[in-house]
């Protein structure tokens, strides 16, 4: 019976990380492609930062599921390469906890552990050079990988430490549509539905990142799923 337990934990752990993988597009506070001009533009378009968030967002919403767990662990090695070059950046150390999660969500199973604890270390690294960062992605994405993944002895989830991280990350960015799902998200999953309505509906008004059109689109695509669940729950 502990070993079925353990497999079905396992399992869990899988689920949870898979949909991990398409949850951690973090808010980014960056100038929209219509405020720049286009020398600043194509600069962007070629700064390290930029190119992770594009390359996740193409492996993450159109690379086949098959694929993406190599996909993903290439893009770690880029990532890898670039805080090496510039190793006091904490947007790029939160990038890279970002595609190290979503690896760990590609992969499932006890190998997805690794990657989810290499993802803890730098979302932590990335928050003791500014918590601020990306409108504070780090904190929202360690809040979630703490409430996703199993408790001990399994892993290291913890809802305790997931909500004080995600309440933390609502009060840098109130209005972000990523602090705002994920806490509803959070909220849903404890059965505090009425909450967790208030926090998707913030999260479903919240203004569009024109530099992030995929992403965006891919989380209401979530919130409007979330949404279906709680009406289900009135």
């Amino acid at each position: 019976m502990k070993h079925l337990t353990t497999v079905t934990r396992m399992t869990l752990i899988s689920l949870s990380l898979g949909a991990m993988s398409y949850a951690l597009a973090q808010d980014n506070a960056r100038p929209s492609a219509s405020d720049m001009s286009p020398s600043s533009v194509q600069q962007e378009i070629q700064s390290p930062l930029t190119m992770l968030q594009h390359e996740w967002a193409h492996i993450n919403y159109e690379v086949e599921e098959k694929q993406k767990e190599k996909a993903f662990a290439a893009l770690i090695e880029k990532a890898k390469l670039f805080v090496s070059e510039d190793p006091n950046n904490p947007e790029l150390i939160i990038w890279q906890g970002i595609i190290q999660s979503s690896t760990a969500g590609a992969k499932g199973g006890l190998g997805a552990l690794d990657y989810a604890k290499a993802a803890r270390k730098s979302f932590e690294h990335a928050m003791r050079l500014d918590e601020n960062a990306l409108a504070g992605s780090a904190m929202t994405s360690l809040g979630v990988l703490y409430h996703k993944l199993p408790g001990w002895p399994i892993s290291f989830g913890n809802d305790k430490k997931a909500e004080k991280l995600l309440r933390h990350a609502l009060e840098i960015n109130p209005n972000g549509i990523d602090p705002n799902y994920f806490y509803a998200e959070f909220l849903y999953d404890n059965g505090e539905y009425a909450q967790a309505r208030v926090y998707a509906n913030k999260a479903k008004q919240a203004p569009a990142r024109a530099e992030r059109p995929l992403a965006d689109l891919g989380r209401r695509q979530e919130i409007s799923r979330l949404e279906a669940k709680l009406a289900q729950k009135s």
